[in-house]
């Protein structure tokens, strides 16, 4: 069974513009699946569908197998959720915010105060555990809020730019933290963003959104294919040398090669050229590179 399922999923909110347009996809049990847009591609229009918020115009979803709309409860009961706006009590310290959010999911009690301490501490907020929500910073309610979603530990994590706002290093704690979490617990984590060389360290697959639309999904390797993006062979050679069947990119002359074993004969033949290699390299498509391959693809098509 999918954790993450959409069928032809379509969302307008004025019936005229679609904010989605004709969404499948299905994201499999465990691991990170990047969602990944710019903003106002219809990311958060699809973890508000996906999580009862909103009611799709057509189509349908399904998280573990539940639909948002007919079982909403039973949906939030597996799921946590964290949003770019999620919003904290401003007049309780961070501790009683999780306590009190981990008994509305059901926890006890005694289990909403244990629980709530491992987060604090895990997401470095022990410290300001007794300091009121409405004093901590934009990146210390942001990690508040990832420790709010997984307080009753869910099946399912719906993250919406979960490291917006924060610096550099609780950027970096929170990602690990997302990745561990798919890599040892077992959690699905839906991550929506636009950053997207954060996106390449902590996903396992991709789905690629434009306009309401997916242009591409998959895991790596699938979308790379899709988009023409293909592992290059660089050389640096003397200036004034031309390498016939290379292109020349600043330094370097580039050429698309199928795989890593095609450097070595790459190299064999200019040695027995007696072209000299001043220096080698692969050259490997980014998630940024197939991302703007997809949308120049999607441009062109309009």
């Amino acid at each position: 069974m999918e954790a993450v399922t959409a069928l032809n999923l379509q969302k307008s909110y004025d019936g005229k513009t679609n904010a989605l347009e004709e969404l499948t996809f299905r994201v499999p049990q465990g691991g990170v699946c990047g969602f990944l847009g710019p903003n106002g591609a219809g990311k958060t229009t699809t973890v508000k569908l996906l999580t009862g918020l909103l009611r799709p115009t057509s189509g349908e979803c399904s998280v573990m197998g539940l639909s948002p709309q007919k079982e909403p409860e039973k949906v939030h009961a597996l799921c946590g959720v964290m949003t770019e706006t999620a919003r904290m009590y401003q007049n309780m310290t961070g501790q009683q915010n999780l306590v009190f959010f981990g008994q509305t999911a059901g926890l006890t009690q005694s289990q909403a105060k244990e629980r709530a301490e491992v987060l604090l501490r895990e997401l470095d907020l022990w410290g300001a555990r007794d300091k009121k929500a409405g004093r901590y910073s934009t990146g210390m309610l942001q990690r508040l809020s990832l420790a709010r979603a997984l307080v009753h530990e869910p099946q399912v994590l719906f993250l919406d730019e979960p490291t917006s706002g924060l610096d550099p290093e609780s950027a970096q704690a929170v990602n690990e933290m997302i990745s561990a979490l798919a890599r040892k617990s077992g959690v699905t984590v839906f991550l929506c963003t636009h950053q997207l060389r954060y996106a390449q360290d902590l996903c396992t697959t991709y789905g690629l959104l434009y306009q309401g639309k997916l242009i591409s999904s998959g895991d790596f390797q699938t979308i790379c294919e899709a988009a023409g993006c293909h592992i290059k062979a660089g050389i640096r050679t003397e200036p004034e040398q031309i390498l016939h069947g290379f292109v020349k990119n600043g330094d370097f002359w580039e050429i698309d090669i199928a795989s890593e074993e095609e450097m070595a004969a790459i190299l064999r033949d200019l040695v027995t050229q007696d072209i000299p290699v001043y220096e080698a390299r692969l050259l490997r498509p980014t998630l940024e590179d197939v991302y703007f391959s997809c949308i120049r693809d999607q441009e062109v098509a309009q």
